[in-house]
């Protein structure tokens, strides 16, 4: 399953799917602690800088990471409890792409022309 082939590429993009969303939770929740210092605190601040493009970017990729991590679960767990999983895991692959790119296409045309008028 493993051989340089689709299931290498689904495992390494499920763990760096994975890593990222940990890293952008972590940053959402040390942002969020912020509204504690008040409204003269850093937080807006924070916010005003999360309005930059490579932040908004950083959006796009987020959402696509979150997108492809949950299809891409779900292909995981019916390989791991199906008897069939395993024999479908490329085709569902390729499924869990197309997911990605339906979803993608419309969340992509609705932030990039946010992010272009932000230049």
């Amino acid at each position: 399953m493993y051989r340089g082939r689709e299931g290498q590429w689904a495992f390494i993009l499920h763990r760096l799917s994975g890593v990222a969303l940990a890293l952008y939770l972590l940053l959402h929740v040390v942002d969020i602690s912020l509204v504690m210092y008040g409204p003269e605190g850093p937080f807006n601040a924070f916010l005003a800088f999360y309005h930059q493009w490579p932040f908004r970017v950083g959006l796009l990729l987020v959402i696509a990471g979150v997108v492809y991590h949950a299809f891409n679960g779900l292909r995981i767990i019916l390989m791991d409890f199906t008897e069939w999983g395993v024999k479908l895991q490329r085709p569902m692959w390729y499924g869990v792409l197309a997911i990605c790119v339906v979803i993608g296409v419309p969340v992509a045309l609705k932030i990039l022309p946010e992010i272009v008028a932000g230049l």
